[in-house]
């Protein structure tokens, strides 16, 4: 289904997402996730998402990784949803907050073990010297963490995209693809249909 303009943009995406689950994608979550930094220089990555509701798109990573510091000198980011199987698109962008200690907590519980350690030993985006390095580090934290739970780390955390436009986009022959455009209008949002 291609939006008309008067559905809930969150309930076209959730609709979108649900189809992209179905297929054989690997991680139909996955998004590109472009940042700035303070001199506006962009810079794009993978990441996943993990929540979204009508408060916005939610991702978790090390707030001291590129993107984390990105996120902190420009507070403003985009995402791009792409599933090539349904000949779909969506593209989101707006402003950045930081997701709530009891939200970062629940979703780093959820997370399988091993990635809880990573979490620890990974200084991402850092220089690594050699990939034994980091090896190292998992062992050692491993270790330390023995049979116990394992905390988040006070540098991991999540960010919410609160959307002022998001854009849907459906492959059509010829490339004249359809667009549709929702933009945050106060309460509400504006809708136009855009030119492929």
């Amino acid at each position: 289904m291609f939006p008309t303009g008067k559905e809930d943009p969150f309930g076209v995406f959730g609709d979108w997402l649900h189809a992209a689950k179905q297929t054989d994608l690997r991680e139909p979550t996955a998004c590109a996730l472009a940042t700035a930094d303070g001199e506006g220089r962009p810079s794009s990555r993978m990441v996943l998402l993990k929540e979204f509701d009508e408060r916005g798109f939610v991702f978790f990573t090390n707030k001291k990784s590129r993107k984390g510091g990105q996120l902190k000198q420009t507070p403003f980011a985009a995402l791009c949803f792409y599933w090539d199987i349904l000949g779909k698109q969506v593209r989101v962008s707006g402003k950045i907050e930081e997701v709530g200690e009891h939200e970062s907590d629940a979703y780093f519980a959820s997370r399988q073990r091993g990635s809880q350690i990573g979490a620890w030993a990974s200084m991402q985006s850092k220089e690594l010297d050699d990939y034994t390095t980091l090896e190292k580090r998992v062992s050692e934290m491993t270790e330390q963490f023995g049979d116990g739970p394992v905390p988040r780390p006070p540098h991991w955390g999540g960010y919410r995209i609160i959307p002022d436009r998001i854009e849907f986009w459906l492959h059509m022959d010829c490339r004249l693809h359809k667009r549709m455009l929702y933009e945050r209008d106060g309460e509400s949002w504006k809708t136009s249909f855009l030119y492929p």
